[in-house]
């Protein structure tokens, strides 16, 4: 069984509502809601369609298919340029240090300040696999697949990074974070809260949300130990984050609390390893593994193969990642190795 990753469609609105209903709260880029998804899809139609170099606040949507029947069973996101059409919070971790000569005593006070650092970055995020697909390495090609993506098109990207991971959910879909935290000045549930955020964006943050830093030894210790940490399903995503070149560097997510990891795009393991070859073999029987893909924007496709460099420059790819990427002697491809 081969999988694709290629470029959402609007017909890819249901097989998304599907895989929304399975993603446990907390998931705003992927909410249980047609309108708020066909939104993001038809963004993304735009997206794909527009022709220009430059950066721009636009969203593309990516598709894990099955090439054999066309099932959709994974997704992932990319964002150009976040906080464009409304402010992009963070909480930020920072330290006053504050000394009394009188009682020969300095104190160090941890404290989260509300902050739109990291606006006009760009942003990986939104993936979700299927519960029964989690084998088989298919978490790890959508996720570097992506970046694959933003190397074939780097023009569209900001030069900044960030991921943003789930953070910590207790048994009842709530956020001990935010019932330690916003919780108390909106007068919402997490799940509300993560809802009306999703659908309507979080302009009500800037409304609502005290401006003076929270200083982290006054939060409840249920708020307090969860601060940073990913969600369980989300430590393998982390791991591969941080093997891309991402580190958590003190921002997290004003809902749950949980980790914003950031980098510099050109130093991104995947983009800064991905290279571009004209296809001279496709019936390679043996080689390297490797993800590689094919297309622009709209016609982007990405997947497991296994690729050869020859000596003039030209690369062989195998017969199997040659048909799920409908590609022949003479094309162009882009690979980074497994």
């Amino acid at each position: 069984m081969t999988f694709r990753l290629r470029a959402a469609r609007p017909a890819d609105l249901e097989p998304l509502y599907e895989m929304a209903k399975l993603t446990g709260g907390g998931f705003t880029n992927l909410p249980p809601d047609r309108k708020a998804l066909g939104a993001k899809l038809d963004r993304a139609t735009t997206a794909f369609a527009r022709e220009g170099d430059e950066v721009a606040d636009e969203q593309f949507v990516l598709v894990l298919e099955n090439s054999a029947n066309g099932d959709v069973r994974g997704t992932c996101q990319l964002f150009t340029q976040v906080g464009q059409q409304w402010p992009f919070y963070s909480y930020r971790m920072t330290t006053l240090t504050q000394h009394s000569q009188e009682l020969d005593r300095t104190v160090r006070a941890e404290m989260l300040s509300l902050t739109t650092d990291l606006e006009g970055s760009s942003e990986v995020g939104g993936l979700f696999l299927h519960p029964n697909e989690r084998a088989g390495g298919l978490g790890l090609l959508l996720a570097r697949s992506r970046y694959l993506f933003i190397a074939m098109h780097r023009a569209r990207f900001a030069d900044r990074l960030l991921a943003e991971l789930r953070g910590i959910i207790d048994d009842r879909g709530g956020s001990p974070f935010w019932d330690g935290v916003a919780g108390r000045f909106f007068g919402m549930t997490f799940q509300e809260a993560d809802y009306f955020n999703a659908i309507n964006g979080n302009q009500f943050i800037a409304d609502l949300m005290p401006k003076h830093p929270v200083y982290i030894a006054m939060l409840q210790e249920s708020a307090r130990s969860v601060i940073g940490l990913p969600h369980p399903t989300g430590r393998a995503a982390m791991r591969m984050l941080e093997n891309e070149g991402f580190a958590a560097e003190g921002y997290v997510d004003i809902f749950d609390g949980g980790p914003t990891m950031t980098t510099r795009t050109d130093q991104v393991k995947s983009v800064r390893e991905a290279v571009s070859a004209q296809l001279t073999s496709t019936d390679l029987e043996k080689g390297e593994r490797a993800i590689v893909a094919t297309g622009q924007l709209a016609s982007f496709r990405a997947c497991y193969g296994a690729r050869e460099f020859l000596e003039d420059g030209t690369m062989a790819i195998d017969a199997r990642a040659a048909d799920v990427l409908d590609v022949k002697p003479g094309d162009s491809v882009w690979s980074v190795a497994r």
